[in-house]
């Protein structure tokens, strides 16, 4: 039975780290570091980086065992400023930049079979993008239960696209097909890559192992987390990078440099080449991926919202549910709109960089955070305790990777600084300042008041509930108003 529980722990890890990532992110870590050898070693390496920032998350989760992950973690150990900070770039930034790449993704794998021999239209790919978004938007804001089966029966099609590539790679290496690893073609750099380069190599990789941390949110959850979080590090880490670096091996060999960075889309160009009649398996695979990304990230993301508005860090209009469904509306409102807009103002590689960079930080800062509080409180129950050597190894990557990134694209990073420091203002006016003048208050309830007409959103009582579970309605008392009670 332990062993099952705790096999369940690791496929659930290995389920949340394997994305949509794999599919975009290849053609970026090769375009920054200019051979076929370096980028492999960028894929390992981020496995490595991830390895050890997941042990760091694993103490913290079991020293502060509440869900919540980071925002939990952060807002305990450096106080409320920190801790809304982090969840104004969640918001504002992380969840809403990680959409918008996924659904420009799932646009790309399927229109590339329309337009076989050139990049599909700006248009068709922002349009179709948009239509999938709010198609998602309305299936979570009508139903828990649709948003987890679709998850349940999409997450197939990501694992079946990627055992098709490595099982392909695989027969391709048997029959000889590898030139493009040999050794000698392997590191035969066609361009010089800067410390800048490979900085920017790293954040496209880490695009595609972000999710690394996604038990932490749920620690509160877990069974015996002491035990189960570490080896479910072990078990989905090494998984991990082992599945994404053969899938790298095998795209090479499919493919030379050059066809990998001419191609919009890596898997489709890759069935093309190798899976003859069967090659229209690859964009449907990903584009079933993708779509099921881009609803496990509007399914966590608007609960995010949620949770923060409930411990008052966010406009309590974002703390209130359907009163029929039970879904939180306004938040999925809040997290739709903020992706249709970043959706129209970056390419997908761009974008990569920007929310990589601030997800890094973020990391980071938590990291800090055990350190901090090794200081702070060293007598501490830890049931878990790390050598510091692993925390001090993450940040000394971390303080690299950060400052060669925001020489190497002083805009992109840069824009996301800021927008993290818009936060502060915001702390102090909306949250930190509670005896505002009643005008400002009556303008505040008067927002939330016409919200909740708008959204037929209410408070919830005692937790969210799918209408279904709800007990029967009394005699002549309509379904809304018992969901209402709920």
């Amino acid at each position: 039975f332990r062993f099952d529980e705790t096999q369940g722990e690791g496929c659930r890890e290995v389920s949340n780290i394997i994305g949509s990532g794999i599919f975009i992110s290849p053609k970026g870590v090769l375009e920054h570091t200019g051979s076929v050898g370096l980028a492999l070693i960028i894929w390992v390496l981020g496995g490595g980086i991830a390895a050890l920032g997941s042990l760091c998350y694993a103490e913290l989760g079991v020293t502060i065992p509440k869900s919540g992950g980071d925002y939990s973690y952060v807002t305990e150990i450096f106080g409320g400023l920190a801790g809304f900070l982090l969840l104004w770039s969640a918001v504002l930034i992380m969840y809403p930049t990680s959409l918008a790449v996924i659904a420009l993704t799932f646009s790309n794998y399927v229109l590339q079979p329309v337009f076989p021999n050139c990049i599909p239209p700006y248009n068709a790919s922002r349009i179709l993008s948009m239509v999938c978004l709010l198609l998602l938007t309305w299936v979570n804001g009508s139903s828990v239960r649709w948003a987890t089966r679709i998850q349940d029966i999409f997450t197939a099609g990501k694992l079946l696209a990627l055992a098709l590539i490595i099982t392909v790679g695989f027969i391709q290496i048997f029959k000889g097909n590898y030139e493009e690893l040999a050794p000698s073609n392997a590191f035969n750099f066609w361009m010089t890559p800067s410390v800048g380069h490979l900085a920017l190599a790293f954040l496209q990789g880490s695009f595609a192992f972000s999710g690394w941390n996604f038990l932490n949110y749920v620690t509160e959850e877990l069974v015996d987390p002491r035990r189960n979080l570490p080896r479910a590090i072990f078990i989905s880490i090494p998984l991990v990078t082992f599945v994404y670096t053969f899938t790298n091996i095998a795209y090479f060999t499919a493919m030379s440099p050059q066809e990998l960075l001419s191609s919009n889309a890596v898997a489709v160009t890759f069935g093309e080449k190798l899976l003859g009649y069967f090659s229209w398996v690859m964009p449907v695979s990903v584009a079933l991926s993708t779509f099921g990304g881009i609803n496990g990230y509007l399914f966590t993301s608007s609960r995010l919202c949620f949770s923060g508005a409930r411990e008052g860090h966010l406009p309590s209009l974002l703390a209130m549910i359907h009163v029929e469904h039970c879904t939180p509306i306004p938040a999925l409102l809040v997290c739709c709109l903020a992706t249709l807009i970043i959706m129209l103002v970056g390419d997908t590689y761009t974008l990569i960089n920007y929310v990589s960079f601030i997800n890094y930080l973020c990391y980071g800062v938590t990291i800090i955070g055990l350190i901090v509080l090794r200081w702070k409180k060293p007598k501490i129950f830890r049931p878990i305790k790390v050598n510091l050597l692993v925390p001090a190894t993450y940040l000394v990557f971390w303080a690299f990777l950060l400052i060669f990134s925001l020489y190497s694209e002083p805009v992109v990073c840069g824009v996301g600084l800021i927008i993290i420091l818009t936060g502060v203002p915001v702390f102090f006016l909306g949250v930190y300042w509670r005896n505002k003048p009643k005008c400002v208050n009556r303008l505040i309830e008067s927002m939330t008041c016409w919200g909740q007409k708008l959204c037929f959103v209410v408070y919830p009582q005692g937790g969210v509930a799918e209408e279904d579970d709800l007990p029967p309605a009394r005699s002549g008392q309509p379904r809304s108003e018992t969901a209402a009670r709920k």
